[in-house]
């Protein structure tokens, strides 16, 4: 079954995280994604603790963002180079870079002269602070940007002070919010014949998947606090609590939820006990719920007591570990998480969260070796064997 972007091109300038993580999902989605590198290859290829794939220029950080992805090697300061750049351009439908901004318009490849060969041109630049602003010229990096979107100041506890998420947060949601901007201006260019620039800032981006404590703040003026592992809706049966050996973290939001988790949990006492009639009085009297609750976990393991509160309609999960959801069984089913086999042996990525009835993503080609497709790519552009040759004596790929 055909995949929903094949048939679709782009030129992939992107690198580190928050641009790589949006043109795979393209590529997991079937799109013909050549990565454009250096002849040292993007940074990310040779970081990370895994020193054997890291030597190979494979390290883990990169593969998991850049499988079913072709990989040519272009010297950008090479005017042969820029060359190539401009007749690939020619057959591309989209352009993806994360420059700093300003930087490919340097190289005579920005926007202007990019659509300029090609009007139906999709250019999607990935930045810290997005093309225009008085920050638009800064470097960004995610914790960076954690910090200034306001991220960092809701998360943690408020005893220890603002506190920087497990994972690039804004890196990945800004390479999610470019794949939604990139896949919205293809389908206007459906209507409008035209292509068009994709302007998307790791800031805004944030602040878009910051939507309720935005609004929290715009409609109350109150600063949202550091909530710890308590929910937004600051109710007492929504938090982390210990058990016998781990972790579960309850979700119950409803009169009926907290009366199934009361009983469950051998105190229905506390059920018409005066103090915890409603909301209102279990929110101003939550250091006495979580008391209750705390002590009545702590007989039993976190797997069990997710059984039971699951099955007693009190919602709560186990806080699994990445090992331990790797192997839940629920992720078999999903298939979320794929094996690709490598020259080095078979890997193991995550790939789209999104599933289709047909043509849904996959990941189908391995994480490409530095430059492994340079001359696949360049025949497949009409350079013959001595032009590329000529190419390869100029330093130009």
């Amino acid at each position: 079954m055909t995949k929903p972007f094949a048939g679709i091109r782009i030129l992939d300038f992107t690198r580190v995280l928050a641009g790589p993580f949006g043109t795979y999902q393209f590529g997991l989605m079937g799109a013909d994604v050549i990565k454009i590198e250096s002849k040292d290859g993007d940074d990310m290829r040779y970081g990370g603790i895994a020193k054997e794939w890291s030597a190979r220029g494979m390290a883990p950080g990169w593969m998991a963002v850049n499988a079913n992805k072709r990989s040519i090697t272009v010297d950008l300061k090479n005017p042969e180079g820029i060359a190539v750049i401009k007749k690939l351009v020619e057959s591309a439908d989209i352009v993806w870079e994360n420059f700093r901004p300003g930087v490919m318009d340097s190289l005579g490849i920005g926007y202007k002269a990019l659509s300029a060969i090609n009007p139906k041109l999709i250019y999607c630049a990935v930045s810290g602070f997005g093309q225009t602003g008085p920050e638009s010229k800064a470097a960004a990096f995610d914790g960076m940007v954690q910090a200034m979107s306001g991220l960092m100041s809701i998360t943690g506890f408020p005893e220890t002070g603002p506190t920087r998420v497990g994972f690039p947060a804004c890196d990945v949601t800004a390479g999610a919010t470019a794949a939604f901007g990139v896949a919205t201006a293809l389908f206007q260019r459906t209507h409008t014949g035209r292509g068009q620039l994709v302007d998307i800032a790791m800031l805004d981006s944030m602040l878009a998947f910051l939507a309720t404590s935005v609004a929290e703040y715009t409609f109350t003026g109150r600063r949202p606090p550091q909530a710890a592992n308590l929910s937004v809706t600051r109710k007492p049966t929504g938090d982390m609590f210990p058990t016998k050996d781990g972790y579960i973290v309850l979700a119950v939001m409803t009169d009926k939820q907290f009366g199934n988790l009361m009983r469950e949990i051998g105190r229905p006492d506390a059920i018409d006990d005066p103090r915890f009639a409603d909301w209102d009085k279990r929110i101003a009297h939550s250091a006495e719920v979580k008391a209750i609750v705390t002590e009545a976990l702590a007989a039993d393991t976190a797997i069990n007591w997710a059984q039971r509160l699951r099955k007693a309609d009190a919602p709560c999960g186990k806080v699994y570990a990445i090992d331990e959801i790797m192997a839940h069984p629920q992720l078999g089913h999903r298939t979320i998480v794929q094996k690709i086999d490598t020259q080095y042996g078979p890997v193991t990525l995550a790939g789209s969260g999104v599933k289709l009835e047909h043509g849904g993503p996959s990941v189908d080609r391995a994480p490409p070796a530095l430059g492994q497709h340079t001359e696949e790519v360049l025949r497949e552009a009409g350079y013959d064997t001595a032009a590329i040759a000529s190419l390869k004596a100029a330093g130009a790929v």
